[in-house]
């Protein structure tokens, strides 16, 4: 699977942003996406998730209620709308395929590069 991200940008803080993740490959409509999130001086830590069909979606508890993941399939595509953003939301955003939670943590098997989030106060 091989991921493309876009839609990052600046943006102040309460406003809205929306990233999209074009995946090309076989697998895209069997396995679970999602995104990550890294900021400055700090480790990638998880945002949120989708599985295969859509029916199970998880959020890290700093998005929870702001932001909302989707997926269209038949696009190869999944989404990302960022709403009531803050400035703690500033982050290099990648987007993942394959996500898997194992003792709590979640790990992907393919990343897209980043693109940049930046919420100014």
């Amino acid at each position: 699977v091989q991921l493309q991200a876009s839609g990052g940008g600046l943006v102040q803080a309460g406003g809205s942003l929306r990233l999209s993740c074009a995946a090309s490959g076989r697998t895209f409509s069997s396995v679970a996406m999602g995104w990550f999130r890294q900021a400055p001086g700090k480790e990638r830590q998880f945002v949120t998730a989708i599985t295969w069909s859509g029916d199970s979606i998880y959020y890290a508890d700093s998005v929870k209620g702001r932001f909302t993941i989707s997926r269209d399939n038949a696009k190869r595509t999944v989404y990302l709308q960022m709403n009531s953003l803050k400035p703690e939301d500033t982050a290099v955003y990648y987007c993942a395929a394959d996500l898997r939670q194992y003792r709590g943590s979640w790990t992907a098997g393919y990343w897209g590069q980043g693109t940049q989030v930046t919420v100014s106060s």
